[in-house]
């Protein structure tokens, strides 16, 4: 992943900062999980979350 990571990170560099653009956190973050971690894997993995157990209880009612 460290090579992959770098060889993204060089190319989205270059196309995020075309003409001087600044590449803020927002923007770099986005950038990063749209490639790494998309939308469909982060909302099944805060399905998964909420579906586990403490004790009897689920995640959310624990929380509640």
């Amino acid at each position: 992943l460290h090579d992959e990571a770098d060889h993204w990170w060089g190319n989205a560099s270059q196309r995020l900062g075309a003409n001087g653009a600044l590449i803020t956190w927002a923007r770099f973050k986005r950038e990063f999980l749209t490639k790494y971690f998309p939308a469909d894997e982060r909302n099944h993995k805060d399905i998964e979350f909420m579906e586990l157990k403490q004790g009897g209880m689920s995640v959310s009612d624990y929380a509640a």
